[in-house]
């Protein structure tokens, strides 16, 4: 005879871990082709990842450029991890560190126009590539998968103390 706690309990196994280990999964090796793009560029996935976070800080919080600090938050790396990227992309002449006009002693990152550059190039391949993954998948069935990824997100957020991700 089963307890109470048995039968309420969902059947568990490999199978409700598929959408977990694809979504994962997609975003690996979706990864891993973008990268092999932009590496005869001289761009790793960190500092392209960089650029692409930055990229989003006007929208994100309203203010040019995001504080080291700000930027290992959000790619959850370490301050020194992070440092040493910004280093590499500012002597690439893709970002530069300027004064926060709120706090002297604090700098932001912010992109230079190289590095605006390099991000629309990046946009054009990651358009390119996605005609590629997006073959032959009808236009309907991948807002579908955006809607349901969509609200996977917000559903993990609900459940996270922190909702700047």
């Amino acid at each position: 005879m089963k307890d109470d706690v048995t039968d309420s309990e969902p059947e568990t196994g490999p199978k409700d871990f598929r959408i977990g280990f694809l979504v994962h999964d997609v975003s690996r090796v979706r990864r891993t082709l973008f990268d092999g793009e932009m590496k005869p560029r001289g761009m790793t996935r960190s500092r392209w990842w960089v650029l692409a976070q930055l990229s989003r800080s006007l929208s994100y919080k309203g203010v040019d450029g995001m504080l080291q600090t700000e930027l290992a938050e959000i790619m959850d790396v370490g301050k020194v991890t992070v440092g040493g990227l910004i280093d590499h992309l500012e002597a690439s002449g893709l970002v530069e560190r300027q004064p926060d006009p709120k706090d002297r002693r604090a700098k932001r990152v912010v992109i230079t126009g190289k590095g605006h550059e390099v991000l629309a190039e990046m946009s054009k391949v990651g358009q390119r590539l996605n005609l590629k993954i997006l073959k032959d998948i009808p236009p309907e069935d991948v807002k579908t998968a955006e809607a349901v990824l969509s609200k996977m997100r917000a559903n993990i957020l609900a459940n996270l103390d922190r909702s700047d991700l």
